[in-house]
C-alpha cells in the first residue's frame, strides 16, 4: 500500500513511496527522489512511513563485525573451516574476506533485550577484513567459499546498534491520520545547490537549509 516519505532530521513531506515492505533500512535504489543519494535510516509499520535521510552514509557508520540471522545452508551444516570464507552483503560486486562464529540464538542481545523468535535459531557472529559503511538490519548476505556459495542470512542488527535519529516533528506527521492534509511534497534542490530545499510560501519561493544542531532529535 502506497505511503510518504519523510526526511528523518527535518519532517519534511518528500513524497511517496510504492509499498512499506519493499525497503530496507541502508537501501538507497528505488527511492525516485531527486538531489540524492538518499537512504532509507528508519520505518514506522503502524503508520505506513518511510523515514529518508542524505546522511545515513557517513564515516561514524563504518563497521566490521555484524550478526546474522535465520541461516541458510546449501549443505545443511555451517561450514567446517569458518576462519577463511568471504561473504557478499546487499547487491554489490564487492566480496569480504571474513569469520564467522556460530552462538546459539539465546546468547545474542541487542540493546540488552533479546531478540524475539531467535532463542531456538543460531546466529552467526560476522567479522569482515574491512569497514562497510552501509551495513544494515534486513540486508541478506551470502557466504562462500571461493566461487561456491555456502550459505546465507539476514543481517539482524543495525549500525552501532542504535536506531537513526528520527526528529519530533517527522514523528508527528508520521503519526497524523489524515496525510492528504501535507498537500504537495516540497521541491528538493541538488546537494551542489547548499543542501536546500524550495518550499511554496503563500506564492513565493523561499530556500531553506536546515540547522540540524537545533532540530529536537528522538530516538525511534
Amino acid at each position: 500500500m502506497e505511503g510518504i516519505l519523510l526526511e528523518a532530521e527535518t519532517g519534511d513531506f518528500l513524497g511517496k513511496h510504492r509499498g512499506f515492505w519493499f525497503y530496507t533500512i541502508g537501501q538507497r535504489q528505488g527511492l525516485r527522489l531527486p538531489g540524492g543519494p538518499w537512504y532509507v535510516v528508519a520505518k514506522d509499520a503502524e503508520n505506513n512511513v518511510i523515514f529518508v535521510s542524505r546522511n545515513y552514509f557517513s564515516l561514524d557508520k563504518k563497521r566490521r563485525s555484524f550478526h546474522v540471522s535465520s541461516l541458510k545452508w546449501i549443505l545443511c551444516a555451517p561450514p567446517e573451516d569458518p576462519e577463511k570464507l568471504q561473504c557478499k552483503v546487499r547487491h554489490g560486486p564487492k566480496f569480504y574476506d571474513c569469520h564467522i562464529e556460530i552462538v546459539k540464538g539465546n546468547l545474542y542481545k541487542e540493546n540488552e533485550h533479546q531478540i524475539l523468535g531467535e532463542t531456538a535459531q543460531e546466529i552467526a557472529i560476522v567479522r569482515l577484513s574491512e569497514d562497510d559503511q552501509g551495513l544494515a538490519a534486513g540486508q541478506y548476505v551470502a557466504f562462500y567459499k571461493g566461487n561456491i556459495c555456502l550459505g546465507s542470512g539476514i543481517i539482524i542488527d543495525s549500525w552501532g546498534d542504535h536506531n537513526f535519529p528520527v526528529c519530533s516533528k517527522a514523528l508527528e506527521i508520521a503519526r497524523m491520520k489524515d496525510k492528504s492534509e501535507l498537500r504537495e511534497p516540497v521541491k528538493i534542490k541538488n546537494l551542489s545547490d547548499n543542501n536546500s530545499k524550495m518550499k511554496p510560501n503563500n506564492g513565493k519561493i523561499i530556500s531553506e537549509v536546515e540547522d540540524l544542531n537545533s532540530t529536537n532529535f528522538l530516538s525511534n
